[in-house]
């Protein structure tokens, strides 16, 4: 309750209304999509689940916001399929709309073996998983305490911090 929560990239809209549902009325939660028919279907999923959002159509690498703004930023399902110079300019600007000491989760795709990774459609860049995938990539940019939470049902769900000062 009240924290300022970021969502870069919302897919089809539920976890991000989901999620901006914990923020409550003193919260705020902001959702930055990259097309006008995205914003469209993240503000109908927002609608349905009765919560009260933002939503920016912006580039992940240029994100409409101040300094310090959010708590926590989300990137769901967005640097795997990045190029790195869209990485790199995607977590500095997460890191920069954090506040000192917020939290930046990642959730991806994760490789999968068997049937399921026949089936699935969702790839990472083979590059950025031989490279060392999220957790190497927001270590290099400077965020500190950098773990894997978890990775089930062919998602990998990481944490990191934003160091209190550079």
């Amino acid at each position: 309750m009240g924290d300022r929560f970021l969502q870069i990239g919302c897919g089809d809209g539920r976890l991000f209304a989901t999620l901006a549902g914990k923020v409550g009325l003193t919260g705020r939660a902001c959702g930055i999509v990259p097309d006008a028919t995205s914003a469209g279907i993240v503000q109908a999923a927002a609608a349905k689940q009765g919560v009260l959002v933002e939503i920016e159509v912006a580039p992940y690498e240029a994100l409409p916001c101040d300094d310090g703004t959010f708590d926590i930023a989300l990137l769901y399902h967005v640097i795997a399929g990045m190029t790195p110079e869209q990485r790199v300019g995607c977590l500095q600007d997460a890191q920069r709309a954090l506040r000192p000491g917020g939290r930046c989760m990642v959730i991806e795709v994760s490789p999968r073996g068997g049937l399921g990774g026949l089936l699935s459609r969702r790839r990472a860049h083979e590059s950025y998983v031989a490279t060392g995938g999220a957790e190497r990539a927001l270590t290099e940019e400077g965020y500190s305490a950098v773990r894997q939470l978890a990775d089930r049902e062919g998602e990998a769900f990481f944490e990191a911090l934003k160091r209190r000062t550079p």
